[in-house]
């Protein structure tokens, strides 16, 4: 039997988190090796215990989750899930630009939130493509201050690894975007494994809002 996911939660309402702690810890394949109360413990925590993943609330007093997931993903300690709402959009993109390997609504029943995070530790990185879509699609339609990507980028991708990031920009799953592309699905990982090193991105959510900004 393989180890379970070692899941690190970070939420600064004490009720929430217990909420959490609780429906994770009923998982037999899931264990929360720790708790943090805002973002410079769940960076200090991530830093000392190496999780898999870092359930990560957006809004936290000392050091927000954004910034505390920047930090995360760059020292690659662990993947990150965010938790959040939909009124929060510019923390979203931020978290989404920070390398968020995907989201999480608050709302969201137990079950799914298992799902997700066997989804992300499995390195599926868009869950809940319904969602993942929407808010995607959210962020290409309201205006950015940072610079629009340069299509050039595009020009080190192949014709398939093209097709694929599109897939991705429409929040296709690795089952979903080999249905549609008729390939294995361990080619479609392959493929998303080598845009996202071509293009220098830390996540597919990253890819997909790329693929977003240019159209694709």
């Amino acid at each position: 039997m393989s180890r379970p996911v070692r899941v690190l939660v970070a939420e600064d309402q004490s009720a929430v988190r217990a909420g959490l702690v609780l429906i994770l810890g009923s998982a037999p394949d899931i264990e929360v090796v720790a708790e943090a109360a805002d973002g410079e413990q769940a960076v200090a925590l991530a830093r000392e215990l190496r999780p898999d993943l870092v359930l990560m609330d957006i809004q936290m007093p000392r050091l927000d989750g954004v910034s505390a997931t920047r930090q995360v993903v760059a020292e690659r300690l662990a993947d990150v899930l965010v938790l959040t709402t939909f009124d929060l959009d510019e923390y979203v993109f931020g978290a989404l630009r920070a390398g968020a390997a995907g989201f999480l609504l608050k709302n969201t029943e137990a079950k799914d939130l298992l799902e997700a995070v066997r989804t992300v530790a499995r390195g599926e990185g868009l869950i809940a493509p319904a969602v993942t879509r929407r808010l995607i699609a959210e962020f290409a339609a309201k205006p950015v201050r940072e610079p629009t990507a340069d299509p050039a980028v595009l020009d080190t991708l192949t014709r398939r690894e093209r097709e694929v990031l599109s897939c991705l920009g429409e929040g296709l799953s690795n089952a979903g975007i080999a249905t549609r592309l008729d390939m294995a699905e361990a080619t479609v990982k392959t493929h998303v494994s080598r845009l996202l090193g071509k293009l220098e991105l830390r996540s597919r959510v990253q890819a997909a809002v790329l693929a977003q900004e240019l159209g694709i």
